[in-house]
């Protein structure tokens, strides 16, 4: 009250005992601010916020700034007062109604809160982290201001998302405040990992694999960097050290699809320079199938298999290996060829 002047001091005493919903708001005085929402202390953290919240909205406000509410004088213990502001923010965020307000900011003072509300925001975006967007990802426009939408993504090009955090330290002596910022940088190196995951492989991602990685990287808190001009080709997954690790083996099991994908198609491919499987087409002439599926209806002869379900013209058959006849669903039967190459020219 005294940094903010007489003024605010004198409107406070002219609203005193007219106040509605918990609070009263007076002009900014001399404080970097418009408006100065004055809370009567009732204890109820979770339901003050959430008030002063949808009133920042219904004022069109674009930005607010809360302390440790309850922790001074009140007595409160931060860890609670951090859950139940966090509690009323993410109900807040979460109301699609929401269209002004853009900012809120939680400023503390003592170095120990901080811990309270960093374990706060951790734990509940663990037990959230089965969900399609977390809780974090859901208000973090409103911490950190919102984005514009991102323009659409060209083929193999994944853009970095950067979320920009503002740390604002204040403290008694310069001293304490190079503590507190290399406390804080401590904490975010504690948290980030990076993992390059470097073959040829990736090279063949097309637009099935980019898709795959953006949805990776906006449904985890990561950043994805698609390095395909190195020798060999590299994609880069930096951000929190779990969902690194996660991302990662998604990663290595696409790299592996590919090479498996690659070799079926090789072996397909050289097989078919043996022997070809062909079905009627039209005009009585026969077709061949395609190299995979030719493959698959060649090595379940050579193991004697007795039968293999194929699709002809996108229906369903049912291929009698022994007779080389095919039936579809409706009893309907066709025959098949089995041609080696050195045969059938």
């Amino acid at each position: 009250m005294d940094a903010a002047g007489s003024q605010v001091a004198d409107e406070c005493a002219q609203y005193a005992g007219q106040y509605q919903n918990g609070f009263v708001t007076t002009q900014g005085g001399k404080l970097l601010c418009s408006k100065i929402i004055h809370l009567i202390t009732d204890n109820q953290v979770k339901s003050q916020v959430s008030k002063v919240l949808h009133e920042c909205e219904q004022r069109m406000y674009k930005s607010v700034a809360f302390p440790a509410i309850g922790t001074g004088q009140a007595g409160q213990s931060s860890a609670k007062v951090a859950d139940e502001m966090l509690d009323a923010i993410v109900e807040f965020a979460r109301q699609k109604s929401v269209q002004h307000l853009q900012t809120i900011k939680i400023v503390i003072f003592q170095t120990n809160m901080l811990t309270d509300f960093y374990e706060s925001m951790k734990k509940r975006e663990d037990s959230d982290s089965s969900s399609t967007e977390s809780w974090l990802s859901t208000i973090k426009s409103f911490f950190w201001g919102k984005k514009q939408s991102a323009e659409k993504k060209k083929f193999t090009i994944l853009k970095k998302k950067v979320n920009l955090v503002i740390f604002q330290i204040c403290g008694e002596s310069q001293e304490k405040v190079d503590a507190a910022e290399s406390w804080i940088k401590d904490l975010i190196l504690k948290e980030q990992f990076e993992n390059t995951i470097s073959d040829e492989t990736i090279e063949s991602f097309d637009e099935k694999q980019i898709a795959i990685l953006e949805d990776l990287q906006r449904g985890k808190q990561v950043t994805i960097e698609l390095l395909n001009k190195r020798s060999p080709p590299q994609i880069k997954i930096s951000g929190i050290s779990r969902d690194v690790c996660s991302v990662s083996l998604e990663v290595q099991e696409m790299v592996r699809q590919i090479k498996s994908s690659e070799e079926e198609q090789s072996k397909a491919e050289l097989l078919y320079n043996l022997v070809e499987w062909r079905y009627p087409g039209s005009n009585d002439i026969f077709v061949a199938f395609d190299k995979l599926t030719n493959m698959q209806l060649e090595h379940a002869k050579m193991a004697k298999k007795l039968y293999l379900n194929v699709k002809i013209k996108k229906k369903n058959y049912k291929v009698d290996l022994s007779t080389l006849k095919a039936t579809d669903d409706q009893g309907k039967t066709i025959s098949l060829q089995r041609v080696a190459k050195d045969e059938g020219k």
